[in-house]
């Protein structure tokens, strides 16, 4: 438990050695998971003070959410090591999820966006300090030297999943009269 918090706690800081450490360890999945639970779980929480009802609504904006990072991380996965890899770039889907996993360690914050007025500057910071921590996670995970190139593959990456999910909303739901 002490090294998940040393990580959790290295990953909220951006500490670029605490991602290299969950990059380099193979045990580390189950952790990475649970962070991401973690934080989908302060989404949903925070949802539910939007006007998602009761267990149903927590359940449904937890897997908007979980179902929006894992398509992030597959985007990122994809572009980063195929599209826009430096020479140097060695990784696997694993390493990466797994780096990327606890970049979003700032996610629990977004339980404290369950107060009405709080929300907006809540959702804006907690989301910018994820982003930040996902570029360092990409940077390390992949072994950029470019910090500019981290970033580019998870802005196009983050684009491409709001696209995404946008679609899927306008398909999947039907506007209330």
């Amino acid at each position: 438990m002490a090294l998940f918090i040393r990580r959790f706690i290295g990953a909220l800081a951006l500490d670029a050695s605490a991602f290299e450490d969950v990059e380099s360890d193979l045990r580390a999945g189950a952790a990475s998971v649970a962070v991401v639970g973690l934080a989908c779980g302060a989404g949903a929480f925070a949802a539910m003070s939007l006007g998602f009802a009761g267990a149903p609504g927590f359940a449904v904006a937890m897997a908007v959410m979980l179902g929006g990072w894992i398509v992030w991380a597959a985007l990122i996965s994809a572009i980063g090591t195929r599209m826009m890899p430096e020479p140097q770039t060695r990784s696997n889907p694993s390493e990466l999820f797994r780096t990327i996993g606890f970049a979003a360690a700032p996610g629990a914050f977004y339980a404290f966006a369950a107060l009405p007025a709080a929300m907006p500057f809540v959702f804006v910071l907690v989301s910018a300090w994820m982003i930040a921590a996902t570029v360092l996670a990409v940077r390390q995970a992949l072994d950029y030297r470019s910090t500019g190139r981290a970033i580019a593959v998870c802005v196009i990456a983050w684009l491409l999943t709001v696209g995404l999910v946008a679609a899927m909303g306008t398909l999947f739901t039907r506007p209330v009269s």
